[in-house]
């Protein structure tokens, strides 16, 4: 099984965000992403990740105004700038972090933004992203995200997400298949997960319907991670799950499962 990593967003939040990173190393993990570094000096993020011994593995561009429903600004007519801006700042933090992979979320288009409209800007705008993150030694992904938990949001499934991968280059761009979304949207997991190796640059994982731990809902993970391993896939999977109770009380699901 490839190597979990905690989403300290997610889990652990019993604790403030800052000690999250010393209770991820304590229950066993190597690595960690999360949602958003900014709020934080780069500073004090890259001394907590030393001083635990973890690896920063993925975070996500600035999504724009959160608290008001933003989330993500490339397929955004009109915000090219502030999205350019926010691109170069995750690559700051990347650089300081020793991160690799900075997911660039599509956002929710207005209503009455044309599909078509919106799909050009963000071909545009991932265009000119993955040459800048490329120079600077990082990978960008992208994410399909289900519209239950995000109404609106410009990119919803795995064959959309690899088009968008075609078109600007597996070299520059990956896929971040959220197995989670995916189940929602589509289903069909192993198949899709197969379908697009390939291009798959990292993993995330919930289980459906309450975006829980493994083993709380209806995926079948003895096969799902059996035929991830079959697979060959190397790269980190993200434990991206809201925690049913206690954070480690719930990690059983690792032994569970021999991952």
């Amino acid at each position: 099984m490839p190597g979990l990593a905690a989403n300290l967003s997610m889990l652990f939040n019993e604790v403030g965000f800052l000690d999250r990173f010393d209770a991820a190393a304590r229950a066993g993990f190597t690595a960690v992403e999360f949602l958003f570094p900014y709020a934080h000096p780069a500073a004090e993020l890259k001394t907590r990740l030393t001083a635990n011994g973890l690896r920063q593995v993925l975070f996500n561009t600035p999504p724009g105004d959160w608290a008001s429903g933003e989330r993500g600004l490339a397929a955004l007519p009109g915000r090219q700038g502030e999205f350019r801006d926010g691109v170069q700042l995750a690559l700051d933090y990347a650089a300081a972090l020793g991160c690799g992979l900075v997911h660039c979320m599509a956002g929710i288009p207005a209503a009455d933004v044309p599909f078509a409209t919106a799909a050009a800007v963000y071909a545009a705008n991932l265009a000119w992203a993955a040459e800048q993150a490329q120079a600077a030694g990082v990978k960008l992904v992208i994410e399909p995200i289900n519209h239950r938990d995000m109404p609106g949001f410009h990119l919803n499934t795995m064959a959309q997400a690899a088009s968008v991968v075609a078109a600007i280059g597996a070299d520059r761009l990956g896929l971040q298949f959220d197995i989670y979304h995916c189940q929602v949207t589509e289903g069909d997991l192993t198949r899709r997960i197969e379908t697009h190796l390939p291009i798959i640059a990292h993993m995330q994982l919930a289980d459906v319907p309450a975006r829980n731990e493994p083993g709380t809902g209806e995926i079948g993970w003895d096969y799902v991670f059996r035929r991830i391993d079959a697979l060959g896939y190397g790269g980190w999977v993200g434990c991206e799950y809201r925690p049913a109770g206690d954070t480690v009380t719930g990690l059983a699901w690792r032994k569970k499962y021999n991952v």
